[in-house]
């Protein structure tokens, strides 16, 4: 085969496309989990027929999407989901006018509806004990805003960790990206510092719902706090 440097550009595209496609069949095929070892650049330029130039575009891009993890010196294996991706198609939605903040919260909302009820039916001891004690930090912490928004983040993600369902953790840790760019203008759009206790004491409602394994009052709890989530950002012009 002519080397990469010599064919077109739509050529390689279509040839690291075609690569792509034989690792994940690959990685499908043999039934391979996350951390097995996926055959080597040396290998898969010969069995396709390819230069090792077109397997290492298509590693590097399998790689982007997560589906492979590329590491110096050793053999690629698979990867694991990672919210990253889906995050960083959230935010260039946003930044590029394709969808609004509000949009992303309607979703969002939606999801952790669904989320928080699973978790109150599916979490183990020591999650509930987890969501409780971050809900609980952003009350200790309440003067320093960064900490309060860090313990929120880990709050919700603890929440669809709990709901064992790891498409749902997938989906709510790839708000991060936007959350990390609105939460500081709706904590400070909030009025006085009861109403900002007010947020934090959401949380804790929050918490103890799906201790007390009540889906209904979780889900009830859940909405409540992003009516006024988006009620802030609103007053803030945001949405």
């Amino acid at each position: 085969m002519a080397d990469a440097a010599l064919v077109s550009d739509a050529e390689a595209d279509g040839l690291t496309g075609r690569t792509m496609r034989a690792v994940t069949d690959h990685i499908r095929g043999a039934r391979l989990r996350i951390g097995d070892a996926i055959p080597s650049e040396a290998a898969l330029s010969a069995e396709l027929n390819v230069s090792r130039v077109v397997v290492r575009e298509a590693f590097r891009s399998l790689s982007a999407l997560g589906i492979i993890d590329v590491g110096n010196g050793r053999r690629a294996r698979v990867g694991a989901i990672d919210n990253n991706v889906l995050g960083m198609v959230l935010d260039h939605a946003v930044q590029t006018d394709q969808a609004s903040i509000q949009q992303i919260y309607d979703v969002r909302r939606t999801i952790e509806m669904r989320t928080v009820s699973l978790a109150a039916l599916r979490r183990t001891g020591g999650e509930a004990a987890e969501i409780g004690r971050l809900a609980e930090a952003m009350r200790t912490d309440f003067a320093l805003p960064e900490r309060v928004m860090e313990h929120d983040i880990a709050f919700h993600a603890a929440i669809g960790r709990a709901s064992r369902n790891p498409l749902f953790a997938l989906i709510v840790g790839s708000f991060e990206v936007v959350t990390r760019q609105t939460w500081r203008i709706g904590w400070t759009s909030r009025r006085s510092d009861a109403e900002r206790m007010e947020s934090v004491d959401g949380h804790l409602r929050i918490a103890a719902a799906i201790a007390d394994g009540d889906r209904q009052r979780a889900e009830t709890a859940m909405a409540e706090h992003f009516d006024h989530s988006v009620k802030a950002l609103l007053a803030a012009g945001i949405v």
